[in-house]
């Protein structure tokens, strides 16, 4: 029995891995499909089949394999323009068409061409037999079923037809992916127990915004496979597929050392600076500084010759670069020279998935030491669940953590003065927050500065004035003698009046 055992656990580690001609579905199944094996792509018309089937072929035919694309619901013609949208060629694969005879009235069509509705299901099967023994192909696509099920007319009839396909297939050595367009009224799992893996595409209409796309393998066997829902785009060259963040996969020890912010009385604020591998949430109401002591962080990283990115969700490049010139800090200058990359995010167009792919890009392939999210409000209005945001943005900072980066966060709270109202609660998430006030003192109107939590060392517990100018961001001594800043109006115990001086100001 253990020898039984032994041996099919060699041929589980014997049998050779293909890729699916989409980098992200060979991540998400750890490599690719097994080969000669029937694998099920399903889902509702528009959702990406006939592009990712025609990726699977590409890559058999790139490789030299003898591929073939059997349709039975469209044309020639129209896989020609799919291909040539996508900037492709079909020079390598041999197509055969099943399709209506409207479609072949020109005499000099090839006799490979049939109506479906004209032959009995199994005459069907036999000529699709047929011209894949002719051709013998190693990668076949059978597109669609529903053609299938229509001629079928009955479950069981269909079922044994769906089963002599696999026999047929297997015992050629081929690798074959059917798909299905979902347009049968019941839930076909029987399909499901007949192939060896099913991958489902899914198109999702949303309040407003484009449409979002998203795929999950529902099954694969003998495959380990990242489960749950993966993000993903039609673009020119095909699916682009953004694999769930699983941030355990990249468990790495990260050094653990300080990020000057350039400006000393800040780092001392925070007991020396923010460490790398670390995340901090600076909170506040809208203009009061947020994103521009965020702004310093990515000036002065870029400055110790470190790259950061600066990822956009409300504001566009021509306002941020307007605010860092006001404050006197060289942002176009370290925009030009590659060392900060600035992304506008726009959230009704953009996924979480296709957000976090692009976080990873910035720190695997740039060499990101800082990124910069500004703001998670714009970040929420991307997700269509305040949950997922949280589980979503959990993954995003572990990751980014153990991969030794600062992440910098801004939220900005509801309101101006007095009790605000955070539309998120991310602060449990975080490593440091930093809360920024405004405060009114004498007619005019102040802000704040303070270090609520450092879970990395030691901070100052102190309150401190700050001002944006055109020296950049300077911090005032503590408000030792004020109570109640927080709350927007403080009152005074002392005898002087030690706020900082007033001078030239720049916009929050």
């Amino acid at each position: 029995m253990a020898d039984a055992r032994d041996d099919i656990e060699q041929e589980v580690r014997d049998t050779p891995r293909i890729s699916t001609g989409s980098e992200g579905l060979d991540a998400i199944l750890g490599g690719g499909f097994d080969a000669d094996r029937l694998y099920l792509y399903e889902g509702r018309p528009g959702t990406g089949k006939t592009t990712i089937a025609l990726q699977f072929l590409l890559e058999g035919a790139r490789l030299g394999e003898r591929v073939l694309y059997i349709t039975l619901s469209e044309t020639r013609k129209e896989l020609q323009l799919v291909a040539r949208r996508h900037g492709w060629s079909l020079e390598g694969l041999d197509i055969f068409e099943l399709v209506p005879p409207e479609a072949t009235l020109d005499p000099e069509r090839e006799l490979t061409v049939f109506h479906p509705a004209e032959l009995e299901l199994t005459e069907t099967t036999k000529l699709i037999f047929d011209q894949v023994e002719k051709l013998n192909p190693a990668r076949v696509v059978l597109d669609s079923l529903s053609e299938l099920r229509l001629l079928a007319q009955s479950p069981l009839r269909y079922r044994r037809q769906v089963l002599a396909l696999k026999h047929f297939f297997t015992a050629r050595a081929c690798t074959v992916v059917l798909l299905d367009d979902l347009s049968s009224q019941q839930n076909d799992l029987q399909l499901h127990s007949i192939a060896h893996g099913v991958v489902l595409l899914e198109q999702l209409a949303i309040d407003y915004g484009a449409e979002r796309r998203r795929l999950r393998v529902v099954k694969m066997r003998g495959i380990q496979f990242r489960g749950g829902y993966h993000d993903f785009t039609i673009q020119k060259g095909g699916l682009a597929i953004y694999p769930r963040l699983v941030a355990s996969e990249h468990d790495t020890v990260a050094v653990a050392e300080c990020a000057s912010s350039g400006n000393v009385e800040l780092d001392t604020l925070l007991g020396g600076g923010l460490e790398y591998g670390t995340n901090a949430l600076l909170l506040g109401a809208a203009g009061v500084g947020k994103s521009s002591l965020a702004l310093t962080y990515a000036i002065a990283a870029a400055e110790r010759g470190e790259r950061s990115v600066l990822f956009a969700f409300d504001e566009g490049r021509g306002t941020v670069a307007a605010r860092a010139r006001s404050l006197g800090l060289p942002l176009e200058d370290q925009v030009k020279n590659g060392m900060i990359r600035f992304q506008q995010i726009d959230p009704a167009e953009m996924s979480p998935g296709e957000f976090a792919a692009n976080v990873r890009h910035s720190v695997e392939a740039q060499g990101a030491r800082v990124i910069v999210i500004d703001s998670l409000n714009g970040y929420l209005n991307a997700m269509p669940d305040e949950r997922f945001l949280i589980l979503q943005m959990h993954e995003l900072l572990t990751y980014l953590g153990q991969r030794g980066v600062l992440t910098i966060l801004v939220l900005a709270q509801h309101g101006l003065v007095g009790p605000m109202d955070t539309p998120l609660d991310i602060s449990y998430l975080s490593d440091s927050v930093l809360m920024l006030r405004y405060f009114e003192v004498g007619g005019t109107v102040r802000r704040a500065l303070s270090v609520v939590k450092k879970r990395s060392g030691n901070h100052e517990h102190t309150i401190r004035e700050f001002r944006l100018s055109t020296g950049g961001v300077t911090v005032g001594p503590p408000l030792r003698k004020f109570s109640g800043v927080f709350t927007g109006t403080p009152r005074y115990t002392g005898d002087d009046f030690p706020l900082m001086e007033d001078g030239e100001h720049a916009p929050g």
